[in-house]
């Protein structure tokens, strides 16, 4: 039987008003819609039944309400590295409205943000979140942000954290990740599923 490698669950907080209108939501504390909050609650259902050695949540209410809803915030720790990108002066606003007002051509995943994040330093927060993961014994489930958990599986791959643009994230989804032969070989086990999520 083939050896059963530890995993790491990605869930990405429910719905917001700002997801829906497409905003950059970095480090407003912004709340769950109503839908958000029901795909939050059948997250847990999708996680029914696994065992998990740790619980992580980024501190945003966002995802800690998710956290909460899907059942695991009372076992949860707080993890500051697990925020979501920085935007700086691009919070609250859209990609196509940057884009035709200030900044043509301008891409977050090559870019970066004026007085917010760059690429490279949303990566340099993923590592140390991987470290922490894989200091555990055991499965581990991380509650947080989309552009944030997409550079994390790219830089679980060690892959540069611009090639996050190639994965693709839907809120209150679940991915999963682990190794394929033995712990030298990272992989993607399920990426983005939102088979739970209504709306």
């Amino acid at each position: 039987m083939p050896e059963r490698f530890p995993r790491l669950y990605l869930a990405r907080h429910g719905e917001t008003e700002w997801s829906l209108t497409g905003q950059h939501t970095g480090l407003t504390d912004i709340a769950l819609t109503d839908r958000g909050e029901a795909n939050a609650r059948s997250l847990g259902g999708r996680l029914f039944g696994c065992q998990f050695a740790k619980v992580l949540t980024s501190p945003l209410q966002r995802a800690k309400r998710t956290c909460e809803l899907a059942g695991y915030l009372d076992s949860a720790e707080i993890c500051e590295d697990a925020v979501e990108w920085n935007y700086g002066s691009y919070e609250g606003r859209r990609t196509r409205d940057i884009r035709a007002e200030e900044r043509p051509g301008w891409y977050l995943f090559r870019d970066g943000c004026p007085d917010g994040e760059m690429p490279e330093e949303v990566g340099e927060r993923a590592d140390r979140v991987i470290d922490k993961v894989r200091e555990v014994d055991g499965d581990v489930v991380l509650f947080s942000h989309g552009h944030f958990l997409r550079v994390l599986a790219a830089r679980w791959m060690d892959l540069p954290a611009n090639e996050a643009r190639r994965l693709l994230l839907t809120t209150a989804s679940l991915s999963v990740l682990s190794y394929e032969h033995g712990l030298d070989q990272p992989a993607v086990l399920l990426w983005n599923d939102d088979r739970h999520v209504t709306g």
